[in-house]
């Protein structure tokens, strides 16, 4: 094989023990108290109708009927400028004005219906109508279904601007 002889050295290694140190933890079982949940009664459920245009935002609270107000607020009467009327800012305002109202009358939930003009009108919600379901969710009240009730015709009325149209 080679010249050079390998030798096998075999060293034994002392096996040494460290002592492990055994920590028993106590387990401190603290009764933890829940916090005391105020038990009201029945759940009062109302509709929130909100109407969306771009001009401005209206939130109507109701009963389930919706022949009783709870609560009415508008983006005009929060802000100052008629510009400003139809924003999200104004419609939050708007929307929390409903929630303090609805609060002070021990509702706990409703549904929302969500319209925008309409008809001969865009069909599409105004820029308030979304900041407005969200201040009402932040609100802390349990929210049912959310519907479109945006009125639109089978049949169409006649636009205005007669036949030829509206010349600029």
């Amino acid at each position: 094989m080679s010249e050079v002889e390998t030798e096998v050295v075999e060293v034994s290694v002392e096996k040494t023990e460290i002592p492990v140190e055994e920590v028993k933890s106590e387990a401190v079982e603290e009764v933890k108290s829940q916090p005391e949940t105020k038990k009201q009664g029945p759940e009062k459920w109302g509709i929130a109708h909100i109407y969306s245009s771009y001009n401005n935002t209206i939130i109507h609270m109701t009963d389930l009927t919706g022949a009783e107000t709870v609560a009415i607020s508008s983006g005009g009467v929060h802000v100052n400028a008629d510009r400003y009327e139809s924003s999200p800012f104004a419609a939050m305002k708007a929307a929390n004005a409903v929630v303090d109202a609805a609060r002070t009358k021990l509702f706990t939930g409703f549904h929302i219906r969500v319209r925008a003009v309409g008809g001969m009108g865009s069909r599409v919600p105004g820029p308030g109508a979304q900041a407005a379901i969200r201040a009402l969710a932040r609100g802390g009240f349990k929210i049912g279904r959310i519907d479109d009730v945006t009125p639109i015709p089978h049949d169409t009325t006649r636009k205005k601007g007669g036949k030829r149209g509206r010349r600029v």
